[in-house]
């Protein structure tokens, strides 16, 4: 019979988990180490990688849920309307395949500015 995992094993699995989801997309990769060292609004990010902007929003909204992006600050454009800077919580990201589940070392952004 197998080992029943606890709660908080099985919460930290699912976050394990969708920290590897998020790395293994291309375009959530892609968008979450464009913004280590300066903050992008989702105009700037849907156009410099070709995503469609809901994809950018979808993809920003999972990456904040698991805690990997921030919005560092609110930016107002010319025309008064307010736009959100989304900057990356992590600068490096290491997933090393272990039994019985991998590692995850995340490396804390330390950029300012």
């Amino acid at each position: 019979m197998r080992k029943r995992l606890s709660l908080a094993q099985l919460k930290k699995y699912d976050v394990n988990q969708k920290v590897i989801e998020a790395l293994a997309d291309a375009q959530s990769r892609s968008i979450l180490f464009s913004i280590i060292k300066q903050g992008k609004t989702a105009m700037e990010l849907s156009e410099e990688h070709r995503i469609p902007l809901s994809s950018v929003y979808k993809k920003i909204s999972d990456l904040e849920e698991i805690a990997l992006v921030k919005v560092d600050k609110w930016v107002l454009s010319d025309n008064g309307k307010k736009f959100k800077l989304y900057k990356s919580r992590i600068s490096k990201a290491d997933v090393r395949i272990r039994k019985p589940e991998p590692v995850i070392i995340l490396t804390p952004n330390d950029q300012n500015g």
